[in-house]
Order: C-alpha cells, then structure tokens, then sequence
C-alpha cells in the first residue's frame, strides 16, 4: 500500500503534480506507476505514488502508406491496438491484447509473436520528474533490448513518460515467423488460407491464442508470461536440442549466433506447470505464467518464482529472468 498517491491526468497540472510529488518525497524518488501489469510489489511502497492517466491519441502525419501516430501514456495498450486496425493501419496486430497501459510499452519493449514494439516506435516524449525537464528520445536513445529499455535503467527511472510516437504503415506485411500463429491464421480461415491474412486477422488470431493459453487478469490475478524467454548461444542451444528434440527454439533478430529457448517449455518439463503453493501457483493452463488464487502475497509469489528457476537452472543449466519488474 502506499502512503501518498498522486493521479497524473491533466497535462496542465503535469509540473504542478511532480513538484508536489517530489517535495513529498524529500529524498525519496517517486513511484511511478501505469497499469501495474507488468510489476510484483513484495513490499509496501513508501515512495511517493504517481498514477499515470494522461489519454489522448491522434494522427499526425502521413508520407504515403506510413502514418505517424501519437498516444498518450495513459491509454490502455488493447484498444489502442483495436483503433489503429480500425484508422487501416497496420503494425500492432501482432501485439494485440497484451495488458497494460501505453507507457509501459516501451518501457518494457513488449512484445508477442514474434514483433517487439521498438520496431514500431519513432520517439517517447518524457519528463524528468526531478527537474520538470521535458525531452523527446529517439528509438535509439531509448536503447531498446529484449523487453528492456533505457527506462528501466536506474537513469531512465527519474523520467516519466507522457506519451509515445509511433510508425504504422496503411501497407500490410504480415509478420508470421511464429509457426503457432501461421496455424491459427490458417485454421480461422478455412478454404482461404492460402490468402495473405489481413492485419485485422492476425490480431484475431493472436487473441484467439492468448485468450487460450493465459488466464485473464481480470478473473485470477497474473502478470502475464512471467519469465523471458532466454537466449542462449547457438552451441548451447544444440546441445538441449540433442537431449531434449522437442524443445522450441526461435532465431533471434539480427544475432544468428544466439537462439531463444521457450521457457514455458523448460518450466513444463521441470514439473511445475499446475504447482500450486498456497495461493501461489503456475498456471495449469501455461506453465510461463504465476498466478494468485486469491491471497497470496508478492512476496509468496516470489517465493515460488526463485524456486522455478532454480529447478530449471538444475534440470537445464538455463537461467530465467523474471519479465516483470520485482519491487522487493
């Protein structure tokens, strides 16, 4: 629970917000908090607590097929998804009902089937919440990695974001390098399944799976897929494979000499998929993601999550990061 919060909505009273925040604080950085998907609090937050609600998106600009969009960092990720496929834009179908608010996005650098957000982001505008100082970082200054960024840094954390800038494109390319999402897109489509999906069908597709693997948030508390999906050298990789040939793997952009592995796979065959400690669990459904079947705390949660990697780490000799940010 926190002590102090403060709503971030009205970008007039954005300096005004801050600077009481920060006098609160004295000493202390304020918390800065979107959507909260993507965090485990296993402890009570002391920090002064900002709530960010700004909404608001738009149009900007558009150089033949490519659009230039611009949203606000309170607004929830999903819909936005469904509203660009709405304005005919394609980019974000492959990233569709992944929870959270749009700040979040780059902080995290979300991403699904194989599209992460970076590649569709021209700039995040932000303020340092210490000063009051406003600035715009490009892509590359967001110093984008797998679901890291600069803000996730301890310098990136004395910057709020307000709002983010993205590249979408009215031409459709289809990403599909997922072969469970090509098998989706096919079985939805029936005798047309030799046809280019549209973008609107492969955000359907993409729904349609994450509805069947991954618990709603709204019904049994998660935070998602809770560990990354490791990457490994390509040596490393093919020695798992000649023990284990039915574990997936995936090429990593732009980096042939490193594989990523499916955790959910390594975290399955380590036994724990349906464990359940108290209220503290693995889902049945998919063993990558922890849930809380009712009062568990973070720090239970936590808990459980240390034991699962070191028992992927025995059973593999892979080591899994958490995907959330660990408050402890």
């Amino acid at each position: 629970m926190a002590r102090q919060a403060w709503t971030v909505s009205d970008p007039a009273c954005l300096d005004a917000v801050l600077e009481a925040a920060v006098a609160a604080g004295r000493e202390r950085a304020p918390f800065v908090l979107a959507g909260g998907s993507n965090l485990l609090l296993a402890r009570d937050i002391d920090e002064p607590l900002l709530l960010v609600r700004l909404t608001g998106r738009k149009l900007l600009e558009q150089d033949g097929d490519r659009v230039l969009v611009e949203v606000a960092a309170g607004e929830p990720w999903h819909p936005l998804v469904r509203w660009t496929l709405d304005q005919g834009l394609a980019g974000l179908e492959n990233l569709a009902l992944i929870p959270g608010l749009v700040g979040a996005a780059p902080w995290q650098n979300i991403g699904a089937y194989g599209v992460e957000v970076a590649s569709r982001i021209d700039s995040v505008a932000a303020i340092e919440i210490a000063t009051g100082r406003r600035r715009s970082f490009s892509g590359a200054e967001c110093a984008f990695a797998y679901r890291d960024s600069f803000f996730k840094s301890q310098a990136g954390r004395g910057w709020l974001i307000t709002a983010v800038r993205l590249r979408l494109s009215r031409a459709s390319e289809p990403q599909l390098d997922y072969g469970e999402l090509r098998a989706e897109i096919a079985r939805r489509a029936g005798p047309r399944a030799s046809t280019m999906p549209t973008p609107v069908e492969v955000a359907d597709a993409v729904e349609a799976i994450r509805r069947r693997k991954l618990p709603d948030p709204a019904v049994i508390g998660n935070a998602g897929s809770f560990f990354k999906n490791p990457v490994v050298t390509r040596e490393k990789a093919e020695a798992l494979l000649g023990r284990h040939p039915a574990l997936p793997t995936h090429p990593v952009v732009d980096d042939p000499a490193r594989v990523k592995l499916s955790a959910g796979w390594l975290i399955e065959q380590a036994g724990w998929r349906g464990h359940r400690e108290g209220d503290a669990g693995v889902s049945a459904a998919h063993a990558l993601v922890l849930v809380n079947h009712g009062r568990a705390t973070g720090a239970q949660l936590l808990a459980l999550a240390r034991r699962v990697q070191v028992s992927v780490q025995d059973s593999f000799g892979v080591a899994l990061e958490p995907e959330p940010v660990i408050v402890d």
